[in-house]
Parts: C-alpha cells; structure tokens; sequence
C-alpha cells in the first residue's frame, strides 16, 4: 500500500466513523416518527458515505441491470463482499427489509435504526425456529408491497473464495411467491473485509434476469449460486485488469 493510498484510506476511514455518528445522533427524532420516514435518515447517510468513498479515494458506483428490478414486492438474492453492500444496496434496491444477523440490532444508535427500518433480524443458533421468524417477518415485508433482501451465503466473501449458500434463501424464496433477483458485485475490491485500505477503482453492481417463483429447491439453489457467482467473478476479473497494468 503507497503512502497515498494509506492516507486516503486514513482520512476515508475518520470521515466514516465521524459521519456515523453525527447522523445517528441529528437524526434520532425520526425513531419518533413514522417509519415512511426512516429511509431519510438512511439515504442521507448512504449519500455521504459514497460522496466520501467517490472524492477521497476516487471510488464510483456503477449500476448495470437496473431494469431487471420490478416495483413492488420481489426477493433480492445478493452476493455479499464487504461492508458496503450492507449501506449502499438498501439505496440502490429502494429500502427492501434486509435479512440480518439479530447481534446487529445490539449496537446502540445502529441498532436501534435496524428495528426502526422494520428489517429481519435473525438468531442464526436458532436453527429451524429462525427460520420459520425470518418467514414470518419477510411475508409481512412483502405484504406491504416491500422486497426482501438476502445474502445467501450468509457472511462476507471475499472475491475469489468460495462459501456455500445457506438454505434460508431457499425458504424465503419457496415461501414468499415471488420472484427472485439474484445481484453480483465487486466490491470486497475496494472495501476488502477487515482491511484498512479503500483502494480507487469501480464497485459495480449487476442486477441479473429474475429466476421466476415455482422453481423446485435444488434447481432454484443451483440456477441462483451459478448465476451469481459467474457474474460476480467477471465483475472482479474486469475490475482488475486495470490495476494489474497499473502496478
């Protein structure tokens, strides 16, 4: 890492942490009000933390395939490599409820925005019982006209490393009746996972054809894990090309 890049990532990182909480705190008065208002709160957030990610370490957001997203109720199904993708997606997919780990709903002002944007915490040492919650919770999600956003495999994967995809998209997507978009990235590139640095580049965001609801569960676990994971590896492939000629 050049002495650049750590400074940027530095200042990125402090500008992060510092825009959080300010947020966090100016906004708490919308815990108050109804929750049509809450995505306020979160936009404004999402907003400056991509303004800073674009002008400090010279990151852009593409997105490609947004027609392949419907209005109204859908299930988004998305590959998962960095913490970005838990800010900027609930932007880019239109506010959906997001299938989370419950841990998250501890921590004091974050936490208290989770359960306020009506999103789907999970105790994943529930076992069966989770599931059959986060069903519950994700059919009344879409009973409001809302999506239901998933990671399927459940953690962070850096690009490259291969994780199995976890059944609980399976029962969201047997359940629920409706279709699913499956969603590649790149972004573990330049927000790697537990790492300092924010290297410049492109995040692009890929929203693939829907896989129409009906699908028995294996057919639909292998359609949905080839599809994203093929279109997420030439993502990075072609994020990298560029890097690899530069260094």
């Amino acid at each position: 890492m050049t002495l650049l890049m750590w400074l940027r990532s530095a200042l990125f990182n402090l500008f992060f942490y510092v825009w959080t909480g300010l947020v966090a705190v100016l906004m708490l008065p919308v815990l108050l009000l109804p929750r049509t208002v809450g995505p306020v709160a979160a936009r404004l957030w999402i907003g400056g933390v991509n303004v800073a990610l674009r002008v400090i370490c010279g990151v852009k957001v593409e997105v490609k395939g947004r027609h392949h997203l419907p209005d109204g109720p859908v299930l988004i199904a998305a590959k998962h490599q960095s913490a970005w993708d838990t800010i900027a997606l609930l932007h880019i997919c239109g506010m959906p409820g997001v299938v989370l780990k419950r841990e998250l709903t501890w921590i004091p002002f974050y936490g208290w925005y989770i359960l306020a944007m009506r999103n789907i915490p999970i105790d994943r040492s529930a076992g069966a019982r989770a599931l059959k919650d986060m069903v519950r919770r994700a059919k009344a999600i879409v009973a409001d006209g809302r999506a239901v956003m998933i990671f399927p495999q459940g953690t962070r994967v850096a690009p490259g490393d291969k994780v199995p995809y976890q059944p609980g998209v399976a029962a969201l997507y047997a359940q629920l009746g409706v279709p699913c978009v499956p969603v590649a990235l790149n972004s573990g590139l330049v927000w790697p996972r537990r790492a300092f640095r924010r290297p410049p580049g492109t995040i692009t965001v890929e929203f693939l054809a829907p896989i129409p609801p009906g699908l028995r569960r294996e057919p639909f676990m292998t359609t949905l894990e080839a599809r994203v994971e093929a279109a997420s590896d030439a993502l990075v492939a072609v994020a990298r090309r560029p890097q690899d000629l530069a260094s």
